[in-house]
């Protein structure tokens, strides 16, 4: 189920400044997103658990192959800018606006993630907690 916050800005400055870090090469993630890694680091007090950030970027009518997540994996995922329409399990299509943040619990199907704008782009950053012997993020749902 998901459940919508709004982050201060505070917040989301913090977060910037992990996610900038470490910056990886952008991969591709599906038709029409890039999905960049940028921070992995286990998490010392959670032994087993690793937190991996990555920044989704959607062109402008952009969008993720209906996919689903590692079975170990939560995830907070939070609106940098433009507008992302998300639908989690048999949750609504809810649409988050940029400062706007949602999470998906462990083992979820990500049916709908897309640019709710046909003209203007957007990125998401999504922080995933999980099994630090995982290694797969997403996978395309058949």
């Amino acid at each position: 189920m998901n459940a919508r916050f709004i982050v201060g800005a505070g917040y989301t400055a913090t977060a910037l400044a992990i996610t900038i870090a470490t910056g990886l090469p952008a991969a591709a993630h599906g038709p029409t997103e890039t999905v960049t890694p940028h921070f992995e680091k286990a998490i010392p007090n959670i032994p087993g658990k690793t937190m991996k950030v990555v920044i989704v970027d959607y062109p402008p009518g952009g969008a993720s192959v209906p996919h689903s997540h590692a079975d170990s994996s939560f995830i907070f995922a939070h609106v940098l800018s433009g507008e992302i329409e998300s639908k989690v399990n048999d949750g609504p299509t809810q649409t988050y606006r940029a400062g706007e943040s949602w999470y998906e619990p462990p083992a979820s199907r990500h049916l709908v993630s897309r640019n709710a704008s046909k003209t203007k782009p957007a990125r998401l950053l999504a922080v995933f907690v999980l099994d630090s012997d995982e290694k797969t993020l997403t996978t395309p749902i058949k």
